[in-house]
């Protein structure tokens, strides 16, 4: 028994980190931290300018391979609820931008791309993983981040999207 009630503590401890806002990228209302970033059109991105939406913020390098995967998976609940007030931004970070726009062309996105590549949001953000996902609600506020990716956890994004868009 002592055992099970253990495991019991430890997993929700686990999930308890990844469901968590990070500390450092909270301000002192609670919104998370603003950050204005360069997109792949050229234009400066405001975070602070979409409140109001659900955003989804995904953190992705060219070299992770997981990031790759995952990003065909964002961008078909991008599609699918973008009309009801929810955006993804694809935020790479990597010097080289020209490795991101590989990408890009052999997995092409209808969502945001953003380009921190002095690291400074990611360090905001404390990503220690990629890829690295962090979901606002309409006042901006944290609710829910995940690091990693394995086949799966977008059935978990879009089920706490969903919730999102409905508050």
């Amino acid at each position: 028994m002592r055992k099970r009630i253990f495991a019991a503590a430890v997993m929700l401890g686990s999930l308890a980190l990844v469901l968590l806002p990070q500390a450092a990228a909270l301000t002192a209302d609670g919104a998370a931290a603003n950050f204005t970033l360069k997109s792949a059109t050229g234009e400066n991105v405001r975070l602070s300018e979409y409140r109001g939406q659900v955003v989804l913020i995904n953190f992705w390098a060219s070299w992770c391979g997981p990031c790759r995967q995952e990003m065909p998976h964002l961008d078909a609940i991008h599609r699918k609820y973008e009309a009801l007030g929810f955006t993804v931004f694809g935020v790479n970070v990597e010097q080289d931008r020209e490795l991101a726009d590989k990408v890009l062309r052999d997995i092409p996105v209808t969502f945001p791309i953003l380009f921190d590549d002095e690291n400074r949001v990611s360090e905001l953000y404390d990503v220690d993983a990629m890829p690295a996902t962090v979901l606002l609600d309409r006042n901006g506020e944290i609710r829910f981040t995940h690091r990693g990716y394995k086949p799966g956890y977008e059935l978990e994004y879009e089920k706490q999207v969903r919730v999102l868009v409905r508050e």
